[in-house]
Parts: C-alpha cells; structure tokens; sequence
C-alpha cells in the first residue's frame, strides 16, 4: 500500500466525516485521526522490505493533527470566554432596569405616552421636531424656538389630529436655523425608562420600552 493510496483514503474519510452534520469539529478530527491511524497501521504492516516507508511523511501529518487539534480547543475555549463575559455583562448591566436612561438614536421611545427629547441648538432659533410611524408617515410636526446650548421637548403622545398613537418607537428628526437660512439638523438624544437587558449578536443591548439600542449609545444613568 503506497502513501499516495493512503492520503486517498485518509481524504475520502475526511469527506464523509464532513458531511455529517451531527459532529462538532473535534469529534470529526477525532474521528480522521484515528481513520489516519488504522491506515498508518495497515501500511506498515504491509510495507515493501526493500523500500521502507518514509517516516517523515506521516510524522508529518501527526504533527498537524495535533495543531488543528490545539487551534480547535483554543477556538473553543475562547467562545466559552465570550459567553461568560456577554453573561456578566448583562448580569451588570441589568442594575440600569428601572432608570431614566438617556441615549443617541434617531427613534424617541413612547412609553406611557410620553417621549422626551434633548436636541442642543447654536443660537437662539425656529427648531422643527418631525416624528414618522416606521412606514415613513409623518404623524406629528412641533415648531418652537430654542434657546441657545440644551433644549428639551416632550412629546405628548398625540397626532397632527390631537389623537393618541400607540406606545412604540418613532422615527424622529430634529432641525433648526435662523429665519430665512436653510434648515440644518440638530444634534439630539432620547430619554425613556430602561426596560430590559438583552444579548443579540454577540451585543449587549438595552431595552427602553420598544427601543433597542447597543449599551455605546448610552449617555448618562437618571434615577
């Protein structure tokens, strides 16, 4: 049995080991591994007298078995470390539920029928606050004038129409400028209560009623 006839087999072995779903990687290389073995074996028992099997060739393989065999445990060892950490995080962040939280986004939360909304003008001007539905209809428009530096607005919940809309969350855009000038947009955050502590694609995220945003856009803790 020559080398070239064991590789062949050792390959075909790998592929079935491949195409079965029900392995992990470490139970698959296992498995060819041993596969590896039995062939090994086979051709040494079997072996040409006059022409010895070279010994580099499978000392070879063994030695990359065993890599692919440490870089799968280290893999695995890693993700267990990701996991507890995602777990510690949310156990943390967890002692925020209950709190007025500010945050950045481009949705207000309403919660209770109410929203509230920080924006920060340059001077003293005509800002408009435009809210949508997540179709894209505009259902509130606000005009005020702000102050120059921190300003903030409440929304009461209610339509053009003065009708109440269901508690959600609301696309929300912010804009201001001198009479005359075109309107620019305003930088602003969102403040609503902290509902719950998720963990989606390897993120922890914070609930504010049906708001979801990753715990980075968090800008201050209220009680």
């Amino acid at each position: 049995m020559s080398l070239a006839s064991v590789s062949a087999q050792q390959t075909t072995a790998s592929t079935a080991a491949a195409g079965s779903t029900a392995q992990n990687p470490l139970a698959s290389l296992s498995s060819n591994f041993n596969n590896f073995l039995g062939l090994l074996m086979t051709q040494l028992k079997n072996q040409d007298p006059t022409s010895p099997l070279d010994t580099n060739q499978f000392t070879s393989q063994l030695v990359q078995f065993s890599s692919v065999e440490q870089q799968i445990n280290t893999n695995s060892s890693l993700t267990q470390l990701i996991q507890l950490t995602q777990a510690s995080e949310v156990m943390q962040s967890s002692t925020v539920l209950g709190k007025q939280i500010t945050v950045q986004s481009d949705h207000v939360p309403l919660q209770n029928g109410t929203g509230q909304v920080t924006f920060t003008a340059p001077a003293a001007e005509p800002v408009s606050i435009a809210i949508f539905s997540d179709a894209g209809v505009k259902i509130r428009d606000a005009s005020l004038t702000s102050t120059q530096g921190a300003n903030s607005w409440t929304w009461d919940g209610r339509d053009n129409s003065g009708g109440k809309v269901a508690d959600g969350a609301y696309k929300i855009a912010v804009s201001g400028g001198a009479s005359g000038s075109a309107a620019k947009a305003l930088p602003f955050t969102v403040t609503g209560t902290a509902t719950g502590v998720t963990n989606q694609n390897n993120s922890v995220q914070l609930d504010i009623g049906a708001l979801t945003v990753a715990f980075s856009a968090v800008q201050s803790v209220g009680n």
